[in-house]
């Protein structure tokens, strides 16, 4: 089984910044790419950024220029570095890892539980 822990949510004023961890443990065989999604009230879940295992970077067109993402392999930890943050950005932020548990298992997604982001003055 593999755990996925968000960490660094909170409140923020408008033009801060926030950096949100997420620690993956349990049966890991290997990362194929890990993401950050959010969802706001009465919204659709959003992707917000991923990181495959090869490094490749995407981001959603309303965080390009603001947000950064990067891991620690050492660590098994990807983060979501947030700077000039907006009231929109305002969320419920979920990790999701696609890994493999071993060398005979497909690829499989797992979820965090969600930390809460509010942006606002």
């Amino acid at each position: 089984q593999v755990l996925l822990v968000e960490s660094g949510g909170g409140l923020v004023q408008p033009g801060g910044s926030l950096r949100l961890s997420c620690a993956a443990s349990g049966e890991i065989f290997r990362f194929i790419a890990m993401k950050w999604y959010r969802q706001a009230p009465g919204k659709e879940l959003e992707l917000v950024a991923d990181i495959t295992s090869g490094g490749s970077k995407n981001f959603a067109d309303s965080v390009k220029g603001r947000f950064t993402i990067s891991r620690d392999n050492d660590k098994n930890t990807v983060y979501l570095q947030m700077n000039s943050l907006k009231p929109e950005d305002t969320a419920v932020y979920y990790c999701n890892a696609i890994i493999i548990t071993s060398a005979w298992e497909y690829p499989n997604h797992y979820w965090g539980q969600g930390t809460q982001v509010t942006v606002s003055s």
